[in-house]
C-alpha cells in the first residue's frame, strides 16, 4: 500500500510516498503502527503518550479524515485504498 506524506514528514520518510506490505484485515490503526515501526522518529510526530493519533495530525483514507470513518481508526484497509498523512502545518 501506498502512503503519502507531506510536509515535514517527507524529511523523516526520505520522500513523498512509501511502500507498505499489509495484510488482509489491516486496521488504519494497524498501518499507523507498521509506519511507526519502519520509522521510529515519526512516533514523537503522530502520537500522543498513549499512542494515539494526535488530533492535529490528520490521516485520510481516500480522501476522509480516517478518525471520523464510520469505524474510525479500526477501519479496515485495502491494498487499493489511497492513504495521506499530514502533520500539523501553519502559514500565513
Amino acid at each position: 500500500m501506498k502512503v503519502n506524506f507531506f510536509a515535514t514528514l517527507r524529511p523523516i520518510v526520505g520522500g513523498k510516498a512509501v511502500e507498505f506490505e499489509i495484510a488482509a484485515g489491516t486496521t488504519a490503526a494497524d498501518l499507523l503502527n507498521i509506519v511507526v515501526e519502519h520509522f521510529p522518529p515519526l512516533r514523537a510526530e503522530l502520537l500522543d503518550e498513549q499512542g494515539q493519533l494526535y488530533p492535529h495530525v490528520h490521516m485520510f483514507v481516500n480522501g476522509r479524515d480516517a478518525p471520523y470513518l464510520e469505524n474510525g481508526m479500526e477501519t479496515i484497509l485495502k491494498p487499493t485504498d489511497t492513504v495521506n498523512i499530514f502533520p500539523a502545518v501553519a502559514g500565513g
